[in-house]
């Protein structure tokens, strides 16, 4: 791994949190992902199940996490299974873990090769009465591919189909949400290596560069961070381009008096940190491009100090899209006719703004949580309003990450990165 050592604390508190919230006499799995194949024998990148991870540190392929805290055996209350590594393996492949580096990796002693896992497994269910298996339950879901802990939830129900079958999303989406310090760390570690990026770009973009260009560019300081790079697909959406709210292609010029929006952030660690920036390729923004920024800077600003313990999501959001109606009327993108007789359902404002304003981040981009229960401190959210005007060939959002604190306004972690129309400016034009 590119990234430094994380403390196994982190990962011994998690499962302790975990283990608190299960049924008596009951035992949980946790599957690795899959490698998966491109073609012939290529292979996509792998990206660990950030369930795993969360509860152990183990960051690599064909693991498996047990946990079966009420075990009559103690050895076996925590265990994980891992696939065998040996002098061939580490030659081809590089060296995986070792049992003794999966206990200082993850603070569980009880280590195992896979090829133990069935016989290990059956003692255990003998002695449990309900089994915890890990479904996909967030709310944007939407895969179809057959993952490895599906294929092991099969398994198990058609291997011991007497037990209970409890859920496990339930727990990891109240526990993921709310933040360890450790975990903030790391988000604010993935924040300064976007920052770096950015500052990057910032020098670089001129009239006539290509999108793809400023992506090399950003990836280039994202790795020599320890970063594996994006922490999502990064949108470099010049001019009108910016109007597509999922442009990924980034292949197109970026013309002079034009704007490029940027939805572009580094990951660390598999945690995730989600930056939007709106900058001027000449390196002045024109007067109706700063009226509209400013616009946005202000519903953000405003926005951002509304998020506090207690704050309920669809609440907030109705109040957001408030804020952003009367920056409409005062750009002329609306009347007060369209106010009067919009629909409750798309209101107005939906015309320029479309998206929601936040959403839960930490390992993943958008990170568990559930939405329907009220925001708590150390929860992490992004703000990310925008205006999208096609008819004017330009579109702008702005975006940060911040931390919900106790009492008074969320601390922003990516303060450090320039934002003001003034700054943008001076360091481009330096």
């Amino acid at each position: 791994m590119k990234y430094l050592a994380i403390d196994n604390k982190l990962f011994i508190k998690n499962r302790k949190k975990f283990t608190a919230k299960m049924a008596p006499n009951s035992l949980a799995v946790f599957n690795s992902n899959d490698i998966y194949p491109i073609s012939a024998d290529s292979t996509m990148p792998f990206e660990q199940h950030r369930d795993i991870f969360y509860l152990s540190g183990v960051d690599q392929e064909e693991s498996v996490l047990v946990l079966f805290p009420d075990c009559p055996k103690e050895k076996h209350r925590e265990i994980l299974f891992l696939k065998e590594t040996n002098e061939h393996i580490a030659i081809w492949e590089g060296e995986k873990l070792t049992k003794e580096r999966a206990f200082e990796t993850s603070g569980i002693k009880t280590v195992y090769w896979l090829q133990d896992m069935d016989k290990v497994l059956f003692e255990i269910m003998t002695q449990c009465d309900t089994v915890y298996i890990n479904t996909n339950e967030h709310y944007r879901s939407n895969v179809e591919t057959e993952t490895r802990e599906d294929r092991f939830t099969k398994w198990i129900k058609e291997r011991y189909p007497a037990h209970r079958v409890a859920k496990s999303n339930p727990i990891l989406q109240r526990l993921r949400s709310v933040k360890e310090d450790i975990e903030i760390d790391l988000i604010q570690k993935a924040c300064n290596i976007t920052e770096k990026g950015f500052r990057r770009v910032l020098d670089f973009v001129k009239p006539n560069v290509w999108e793809y260009e400023i992506e090399a560019e950003f990836m280039h300081e994202f790795l020599r961070n320890r970063s594996k790079g994006f922490a999502y697909t990064p949108i470099i959406a010049s001019g009108n381009n910016a109007n597509v709210l999922h442009y990924i292609e980034n292949n197109q010029q970026c013309k002079a008096g034009d704007l490029i929006l940027f939805d572009t952030a580094a990951e660390y660690a598999n945690y995730s940190s989600d930056l939007s920036r709106t900058i001027p390729v000449s390196g002045t923004y024109s007067e109706r491009q700063k009226a509209v920024y400013n616009a946005v800077l202000r519903v953000k600003n405003e926005a951002t100090n509304m998020l506090t313990p207690g704050t309920l999501w669809e609440e907030y959001h109705i109040e957001v899209g408030k804020l952003m109606t009367s920056e409409l009327l005062g750009l002329n993108l609306i009347d007060k006719a369209d106010v009067q007789k919009e629909d409750p359902e798309w209101p107005a404002y939906k015309k320029y703004f479309m998206h929601g304003t936040s959403h839960h981040m930490g390992l993943d981009t958008h990170d568990y949580g559930i939405l329907t229960e009220p925001m708590q401190a150390n929860m992490v959210f992004t703000v990310e309003p925008g205006i999208y005007i096609p008819n004017e060939g330009f579109g702008i959002r702005l975006e940060d990450d911040v931390v919900i604190q106790e009492s008074g306004a969320p601390i922003n972690l990516m303060k450090n990165i320039p934002i003001e129309i003034e700054e943008i400016e001076d360091i481009m034009n330096a």
